[in-house]
Parts: structure tokens; C-alpha cells; sequence
């Protein structure tokens, strides 16, 4: 039986849903490049992803409202194929490459000419785009890449045993996501209810707190930003670092380079505090994923 749209008539073929692409990249400033450089990149990109018959976007992007971990991670396992651009080697890029590759989905990777290849994933194909986006050039990576884009999502569909990274070093259960369908109305009064318990917890949370520790805690709370981006640039620059624990002097290490920066001595004040900053930020699960000095990860 044929399947009809609301109106009662067929659908058209120009109708069809078209299959998602999810593009993973650098957004902020990173590597000496500002966000209007990878705006630029991400017109690229989309470009090229469009014209291979593909719907895009970022995939921390999405229409609903909800929790910005939990979306990312559904695009990184539901799109059909993701685009990611692993120059400037930026943290949160590599990790949800990771992911992505765990799931072992299709995923076709880019960089620019000024990113060297990272080891673990150098046996994949990367596709180089000149960091200038010099047009010339650029014209051949469009096109390059929407011809990756096809064939890979030809290639993965076709065949069952198809795999981007996984499967080469052996036979691994890849993880899989739940998903459930509710009726509009029961995800309405669920999300109400999420909201309106996040919201009497926030409430409780203030009656037990003075305003003046509320203040403490904000402020407590942009030191330890401030200090993770720089200890995040610190491992971008020096991969020295990244293999350091903290009993080999990394947080010594850490120090000495931060202490050289105006904007970290006059956040910190003094060097005991700034030691307690590092040490709370290496412990921490970002740079902890970042860096292979965690043991988990061994």
C-alpha cells in the first residue's frame, strides 16, 4: 500500500526524507584561528554535504530543546553519516570523534594543511583542505569530499560488514542507544516534570545559600574555566605534557606556563591558589578524556 501524506495524496519523490549528516568541528577560537574562520569552514563543509544529497548541521544542533551532552550524542549515534573536522585537534572534537567511532558509523574525516595526523586515527583517510581557504583549492576539496560523502554512505549501506574503524582490529559489540516513542502529550508532562524538579532543586539550593556564597561560588566557578582553557591550550601546544602524570611534575609544570599569563595571575592572586585551580582541572573528566596520563584509559 502506498504511503500518503496528511492530505491524502502520495508523497513526492523530491518529499523523501533525505538522510542526515552530522558535521563535528571546531566553533570557538583555537590553533590561531578565529570562530568567523571556522564559519567560514562550516559554509564549506555544508556545501559539500548538500550537494552529495545529504540534509546537514552541527551536531550539537537540533530543533527540540533538552540537555546539549544528551542531543550530541544521539546525533553521534542516529545520523547517517558525520563529517568531522579534526583541525586544531580541539578536545571536545576528538572526543565525540571517538564516540562516533565506537559506534561504528559512517564517518568520514577532514583537516586542514597546518594539522599533523594524530596517531590513534591515522590509518583512517583524511581529507586536506588548505588552511587560507585559498578557492582554487577549496574547489577541489568540495569536491572531493562530496564524492567521499556518496561513496561512503553508498558503501555503508551495501554492505553489512562495512566498517569506518572498529571492525579492522577485530570483531567488538558496538554499543547501541534505547530509544522509545511517547505520544505528545505524556513527553510534554514528562518534560514539565524534569523541568519543575530541576526547578524546586535550583530554589532549595538558594535558601541554603547566603547571597555571598552564591557569589563565591560564581566566581570560583569562572576560575576554573579561565584555567581549564588555558591548561586545554597548554596540551594543544605542548604534547609533551599530555603523557605527564601529576606525579611527574605536571602540575609544576602546568604552573610555571600559566604564571606567565596576566590574565591567570590576576584571576588566581597568588601561586598557592593557582596550584589548587591546576590541580582541580587536571583531576577533572575533561582533561582527564584529553589526556592519556588517566589511568582508565591505559
Amino acid at each position: 500500500m502506498a504511503k500518503t501524506t496528511e492530505n491524502g495524496k502520495e508523497p513526492k519523490p523530491s518529499e523523501a526524507r533525505k538522510p542526515i549528516c552530522g558535521i563535528v568541528m571546531p566553533i570557538s577560537a583555537i590553533d590561531g584561528c578565529a570562530p568567523e574562520h571556522w564559519g567560514d569552514v562550516l559554509s564549506i563543509l555544508r556545501e559539500s554535504i548538500t550537494a552529495a544529497g545529504f540534509d546537514c548541521d552541527l551536531v550539537s544542533n537540533a530543533d527540540e530543546s533538552g540537555i546539549i551532552q544528551k542531543r550530541i550524542i544521539h546525533n553521534l549515534y542516529s545520523n547517517e553519516m558525520v563529517v568531522c573536522d579534526v583541525s586544531g585537534k580541539n578536545p571536545n572534537v576528538m572526543f565525540e570523534l571517538g564516540m562516533r567511532l565506537a559506534f561504528d558509523k559512517p564517518t568520514v574525516i577532514v583537516k586542514d594543511d597546518r594539522t599533523d595526523y594524530t596517531f590513534d586515527i591515522g590509518v583512517i583517510e583524511h581529507i586536506t583542505y588548505p588552511r587560507d581557504l585559498r578557492f582554487a583549492r577549496i574547489v577541489t576539496f568540495k569536491d572531493a569530499l562530496r564524492k567521499k560523502v556518496e561513496e561512503t554512505h553508498k558503501r555503508a549501506s551495501s554492505d553489512a560488514n562495512y566498517t569506518t574503524f572498529l571492525k579492522n582490529f577485530g570483531e567488538y559489540k558496538v554499543a547501541q542507544l534505547a530509544e522509545k516513542e511517547l505520544p505528545t502529550d505524556q513527553f510534554m508532562l514528562e518534560a514539565l516534570g524534569e523541568l519543575r524538579r530541576e526547578v524546586s532543586r535550583l530554589r532549595v539550593e538558594g535558601r541554603h545559600r547566603r547571597p555571598s556564597e552564591v557569589h563565591r561560588s560564581r566566581i570560583a566557578d569562572n576560575e576554573r574555566e579561565l584555567i581549564q582553557r588555558y591548561v586545554m591550550e597548554l596540551f594543544t601546544e605542548n604534547k609533551d605534557l599530555r603523557h605527564m602524570s601529576p606525579s611527574d611534575g605536571l602540575i609544576e609544570r602546568m604552573c610555571e606556563g600559566l604564571e606567565k599569563i596576566a590574565e591567570v595571575r590576576e584571576v588566581a592572586g597568588n601561586s598557592r591558589r593557582l596550584r589548587e585551580l591546576v590541580s582541580e582541572v587536571v583531576g577533572g573528566p575533561i582533561v582527564r578524556s584529553y589526556s592519556p596520563f588517566d589511568p582508565t584509559l591505559e
